[in-house]
């Protein structure tokens, strides 16, 4: 096996354009337990954790740049008042020494449908910075994903950064496992509420990661925005039986499909009423402002 370790990024563009087949690693959470289960033996690795301009960190016009190389440890401390949906989830990846190693580029080319990330990504609204020596682009969070372990990425491509809403409204994320963290996800769920704006998502619950985009139409159209009293009951439950709807899961060692629906429409029903407060007492303060 060979290991090629560039030092700046277009020259790992020029090795991923000369040499498709090489395997990226990023942070190594997931590659490094593939190698040492000898599930995967890749003739090339290309090493990116040293390559400064995917570790940076920008927020310009209300977007925050996310550089790929970028571990969960710093979304946390960095990042939980801008993105804070997103430093949710992170806190509930693996261990600190995880969470100081891997990197939400490294979840996004890993594609597993129940990576902690993804359903924020979605929810949000966040676009995937994919480069080559061809030049780059963005791709929305719901054209990202294929299918288990499938991207749009091309062979030649890196993921060089994920650009998300700095915060503007109420965010909210949990997940169904057996701990709080260093476990994969039984379900996952992300709740994003912006003025007139509804993201709702989930993991682990069918072949991609997916918005429910029936319950966001519902919310959207249902919520008494300008109204600052708590929601009824029939709303609520009604959102999370969306949601579950919404859902295609399998039954697995983790958990079976009738239970992920159901673990689902809880995830839900609770993630509304906990942003829909967040909502209110955000707006309350502006009113008073």
């Amino acid at each position: 096996m060979e290991f090629v370790r560039p030092a700046s990024l277009a020259e790992a563009l020029a090795v991923r354009a000369h040499r498709p087949e090489a395997v990226p690693l990023a942070g190594g959470t997931d590659v490094m337990v593939e190698l040492n289960f000898d599930r995967r033996r890749p003739e090339t690795l290309l090493d990116l954790t040293g390559i400064e301009e995917l570790a940076t960190v920008s927020v310009a016009d209300g977007q925050v740049r996310l550089g790929a190389g970028v571990p969960y440890a710093r979304v946390i401390d960095e990042l939980g008042g801008r993105l804070p949906g997103l430093a949710a989830a992170s806190r509930t990846v693996g261990s600190p020494q995880i969470r100081n190693r891997g990197t939400v580029g490294g979840n996004l080319g890993a594609a597993s449908p129940a990576g902690d990330t993804h359903p924020v990504l979605l929810a949000s609204g966040a676009r995937m910075e994919l480069a080559s020596v061809r030049g780059s682009r963005l791709v929305a969070a719901e054209r990202f994903y294929l299918g288990p372990g499938r991207t749009v990425l091309d062979p030649d491509e890196l993921i060089t950064a994920v650009h998300l809403p700095a915060l503007s409204g109420a965010e909210q994320f949990s997940k169904v496992g057996t701990r709080n963290a260093m476990v994969i996800a039984v379900c996952s769920f992300a709740l994003v509420l912006r003025p007139h704006y509804v993201g709702a998502a989930f993991g682990s619950a069918g072949p991609v990661p997916r918005r429910a985009e029936e319950a966001e139409r519902f919310l959207t159209t249902e919520l008494p925005w300008d109204d600052p009293a708590p929601l009824p009951d029939t709303l609520v439950d009604r959102f999370g039986a969306l949601v579950a709807g919404a859902a295609d899961p399998i039954d697995d060692v983790r958990g079976t499909a009738d239970y992920r629906r159901h673990a689902l429409a809880v995830l839900a029903r609770r993630a509304l009423t906990w942003a829909w407060r967040d909502h209110r007492n955000r707006e309350g303060v502006r009113s008073c402002a």
